[in-house]
């Protein structure tokens, strides 16, 4: 097998990613929001000098050559020595700098304590060269019908061409930006009604420029995307496979050359159960994985374990842990006995679904009834008492599943743990509810306190009702097969999560100090559109868009949401040209490409890998995540697991004898 590229992590030994210590990284920016404060000052001194001390601790026991060659480690240092440096001019400006540096570091933090994170960053850098090549060519495109639509559209007085001109194709600038936005089909089909409402011939031009843009080049660098980064993480996830084994071939290598009895080295190669035992005592580890590889190390007795079955053992770190239910509780009497059976019987869950159904029609049928009805003349009697029979008899079933099942064995269900806490927590608001709006009676409406009443809210929760629903999903194959490709997705969704999160922290941080206070609506007038129709239609005054701004950094978010789903971005974009300049483009059309075009395509190709995945034949011979009989966890490297290729034992045994710290003993 070839050797795939090593990463910059040791083969061995216990080295995180980075070089820091999350907590301390977490304590130090958190001591900067106080102020210039004493005790703000002391605290990060502190901590800034227990990092620098763990640096060079790990500086000395990785090897300093190891450690210049770590750039994680190496930017662990320099995002430091710059939060230092930034730190003290707040302090010597008293904390009125127009800018902060070490806000924009913050997210490093989080990036180097993520082995996925950093997986996922590198196959986003190796895929770039790609993505370029595909993205010249949308330039290109761009460009080339930008001048054939200035050439198109340089008409005269009064007709199509110069409505269009003067509408999206003014200036070089203008139509660019025109067509960028037409490659999302945000102004679709705005941008060509002028010249079209003129001549039909027109809609040839846009037509043209959307199928080869956006139904080509764009859908093109989806599938490079897709095909690249499946094909640098699998790279990635290789090299760490092949980590991972030498790891445990060089513990075995070390256990099996233990002196034996007598002072002898034993005849036979393996590894002598007792002492792996007495290793995994001492060994961190989730007491379930520590337990189940203990309980198969005993189960070999006295006999050595070859290096086969010594990676095994390993294997069951990948196992995901399946859940005993508790014993259920033994009844003397025949009547209780016939009574746990029947309460206990998954049909009595088919009883609660139906009357959960009821519930949700019931609701359904009296919002419909009531639509037309103005809410002081509503009458809520009939559904008030029919509210007050559901919650009591979802506490009825509560109470009648801890007698079939027991405390324990009820708590044991996830679904019942819900049901559990909604059925109390609408046990509550009704009993709320009854005393302060009284029993139900004819005419019965209750009045509205604050944003919801206790009526609302209960009704309101009764919907969630509806996940009991869920429970039927496993045992329909299509569904079940969609509801675990939502599962696997949570779960492998914490590297792409995180490296989002940290993309909307950073964009925020820069539009915040870039357009902050720059929008700003008129005093004592919500909508700025005057009686004679001053304002254009569409435009970001007349949508009334004021609450889309960087003032603070939730609006800054939520702004970066609204033109991450590009739905009217172009409005964002004339707005904010016009308040702040021409240069604030290149700002908004930065995080379209960051969030819409590379992050969306990453997260389709996740989706892609897990559905094909889960319609693999061979995938079907083992039961589907989140059900009761799953025992493995669909983790990102379990997903590769069937087409990773296993390291040999030869290249195993020669690069532990290329080992600096790790001489064999055969």
């Amino acid at each position: 097998m070839a050797e795939p590229q090593a990463e910059s992590e040791p083969l061995l030994g216990g080295a995180r990613g980075g070089g820091g210590d999350w907590p301390a990284g977490l304590t130090t920016y958190r001591s900067i929001q106080v102020g210039p404060g004493a005790a703000a000052r002391w605290d990060l001194c502190i901590d800034q000098a227990v990092v620098f001390i763990e640096d060079a601790i790990q500086g000395y026991l990785f090897g300093w050559a190891h450690f210049q060659k770590n750039l994680w480690l190496l930017g662990y240092l320099v995002v430091l020595v710059v939060s230092l440096v930034d730190w003290t001019v707040s302090l010597s400006l008293m904390c009125h700098e127009p800018l902060r540096i070490r806000r924009l570091l913050r997210p490093f933090f989080l990036l180097q304590n993520s082995s996925m994170m950093k997986k996922t960053l590198k196959c986003i850098r190796w895929s770039l060269p790609e993505m370029a090549s595909v993205g010249l060519l949308l330039a290109i495109h761009l460009c080339l019908f930008t001048m054939f639509g200035m050439l198109l559209f340089a008409g005269g007085k009064d007709d199509g061409q110069d409505r269009e001109r003067l509408t999206y194709f003014q200036n070089l600038p203008e139509s660019l930006t025109s067509l960028l936005v037409l490659l999302t089909t945000a102004n679709n089909p705005d941008v060509m009604i002028p010249a079209y409402s003129k001549n039909r011939a027109y809609a040839i031009f846009f037509i043209v420029f959307t199928v080869i843009g956006s139904l080509f080049l764009m859908n093109l660098l989806t599938a490079i995307i897709y095909s690249q980064f499946r094909g640098y993480l699998m790279k990635s996830l290789q090299t760490s496979l092949f980590r991972r084994r030498l790891g445990t071939r060089a513990a075995f290598e070390v256990l099996s050359s233990m002196v034996g009895e007598g002072g002898a080295f034993p005849q036979a190669v393996g590894v002598k159960p007792q002492n792996l035992l007495q290793v995994l005592q001492k060994v961190q580890l989730d007491s379930s994985h520590k337990q189940a590889m203990m309980e198969k190390v005993r189960s070999y007795g006295s006999v050595l374990l070859s290096a086969e079955e010594f990676q095994k053992l390993f294997n069951e770190l990948d196992r995901s842990v399946v859940k005993e239910h508790p014993p259920r509780p033994e009844y003397q009497s025949p009547f209780l006995q016939s009574a746990q059976f029947l309460f206990g019987h998954y049909y009595f869950d088919y009883l609660g679904n139906l009357i959960a159904l009821a519930n949700l029609v019931s609701i359904c049928v009296f919002l419909v009834l009531d639509a037309d009805v103005l809410p002081a003349e509503r009458d809520d009697f009939i559904l008030g008492i029919l509210n007050c029979v559901f919650i009591v008899y979802y506490l009825l079933e509560m109470l009648l599943k801890v007698f079939a099942l027991g405390l324990r064995g009820y708590l044991s269900y996830p679904s019942n743990v819900f049901d559990g806490l909604l059925t109390v927590v609408l046990l509550v608001l009704e009993i709320s509810t009854l005393a302060v709006y009284r029993l139900p009676h004819p005419g019965w409406r209750p009045e509205m306190l604050g944003l919801l009443s206790l009526w609302d809210m209960t009704r309101m929760l009764n919907m969630l009702i509806v996940f009991r629903f869920l429970r039927i999903i496993p045992s329909m194959k299509p569904m079940a097969v969609v509801a675990s490709t939502v599962l696997g997705l949570v779960q492998n969704m914490r590297a792409f999560g995180g490296i989002l999160v940290v993309v909307y922290y950073v964009f925020a941080i820069i539009g915040i100090n870039l357009f902050r206070g720059v929008i700003v609506a008129s005093p004592g007038n919500s909508s700025l559109a005057p009686a004679n129709g001053s304002v254009p239609c569409g435009s970001f005054e007349q949508l009334e868009y004021w609450a889309n701004n960087f003032d603070d950094f939730a609006a800054a978010l939520v702004t970066l949401w609204n033109l991450m789903v590009v739905n009217n971005w172009q409005v964002f974009l004339d707005a904010y040209r016009r308040y702040s300049g021409p240069w604030s483009k290149i700002y908004f059309v930065l995080w379209w490409l960051v969030s819409s075009v590379i992050w969306v395509n990453l997260f389709l190709a996740l989706i892609l890998e897990n559905f094909l995945h889960k319609w693999d034949p061979r995938s079907h011979l083992q039961p589907l995540a989140g059900t009761p009989e799953a025992t493995y966890q669909m983790t990102v490297e379990l997903l590769f697991r069937d087409i990773l290729e296993e390291p040999g034992e030869d290249e195993l045994t020669e690069r532990l004898s290329q080992h600096p710290h790790l001489w064999l003993c055969r």
